[in-house]
């Protein structure tokens, strides 16, 4: 077991960071807490990614000095699902921050609790 944890530190590091960013996104009650209990989420899952991608003695997927071996690169698919996920998760972020830039403005606190409450008092 110990053993195992110690070669796979970066896979542990990224469910630690996920685990941290989920109890963030559920337990906090700002909206902007919410907001960096996410992105910590998108961060631990890049790692995690880019963790499982990498093979130790492997070079970038780049052809170069005419080696053409399969077995001399590493597998290009992680690191283009982290850039991609990079793009949505920084796009995403600004959604949510002018969302909440507009909430702000409408009830002038960023507490969810507080929010839900003055929405049901318009309701009525």
């Amino acid at each position: 077991m110990g053993g195992n944890l110690l070669v796979n530190y970066g896979e542990a590091v990224a469910m630690i960071l996920f685990g941290i960013g989920f109890s963030n996104l559920l337990l906090q009650k700002n909206l902007i807490k919410k907001i960096i209990g996410l992105n910590i989420m998108d961060t631990a899952t890049y790692l995690f990614l880019a963790e499982k991608g990498y093979i130790v003695g492997r070079a970038a997927p780049i052809v170069a000095d005419n080696v053409t071996s399969v077995d001399a690169y590493i597998n290009p698919v992680p690191s283009g699902l982290v850039l991609t996920g990079i793009v949505v998760s920084v796009s995403t972020t600004a959604l949510m921050l002018s969302l909440t830039v507009r909430l702000y403005r409408r009830y002038h606190t960023l507490d969810m609790d507080e929010i839900s409450t003055q929405l049901k008092k318009e309701d009525k």
